[in-house]
């Protein structure tokens, strides 16, 4: 199994942690999403993944983007132990959690909006950062609220044990601290946070813990 990764990267950073909890140790080949303009846009790799993002997956035959669908393709081939409740509306509960992380507040801070803001629209560094901010706090307040009351929330997002929904929310968090998030009106998500940061597939998965860590 190959995983193209870059360590800084949150959706990598997603599925380097949902591999890590099932002991999946893959090679990883790395794609610099910035050096000498983003190799994620080199021809090679174009052709390999035409959406030219990480993480992209390799296993045998099968080829997949996109870091949720890789998630579930691990869920499903690698079952346990399981990133999914058994039950409906606990798997629905979970992947509305993730989903509100990775398509709701992530897209908006992403390399590609944020070089377009720069380099087409001319928005300036500080008005960038303002935007990139807005918006994680918005998505995170909403997740906030849903976490600290639901009973469903235990010792992680659902339950006392990790599930996808927590590989989606630390590396928001890593990215939130990264762009200069005030993180503190937030404390169910960030004691969600610490519990996962006890675990060695949380702690393995960290971009410092990456071969091509900068």
């Amino acid at each position: 199994m190959i995983l193209y990764s870059y360590f800084r990267s949150g959706a990598a950073y997603r599925v380097r942690i949902a591999m890590g909890l099932k002991g999946i140790a893959p090679e990883l080949r790395f794609v610099h999403l910035t050096k000498a303009g983003g190799h994620q846009h080199s021809i090679e790799y174009r052709q390999l993944n035409p959406q030219g993002r990480v993480p992209f997956l390799i296993d045998d035959e099968v080829r997949l983007s996109q870091s949720m669908a890789i998630m579930e393709y691990l869920e499903e081939t690698h079952p346990e132990p399981a990133l999914l409740p058994r039950d409906a509306a606990g798997r629905g509960r979970v992947r509305s959690i993730a989903l509100a992380l990775v398509a709701d507040i992530q897209p908006l801070q992403n390399l590609t909006v944020t070089q377009y803001l720069e380099r087409q629209l001319a928005v300036e560094e500080a008005k960038r950062s303002s935007w990139i901010v807005h918006f994680n706090e918005i998505g995170l307040m909403a997740l906030e609220t849903k976490l600290a009351r639901e009973p469903e929330t235990g010792r992680f997002c659902h339950g006392d044990s990790p599930t996808l929904a927590d590989c989606c929310l630390v590396p928001q968090l890593f990215s939130a601290r990264r762009f200069g998030v005030d993180l503190k009106p937030f404390p169910t998500l960030t004691r969600i946070e610490a519990e996962c940061q006890q675990l060695p597939a949380f702690q393995a998965a960290a971009p410092a813990r990456q071969p091509d860590a900068e």
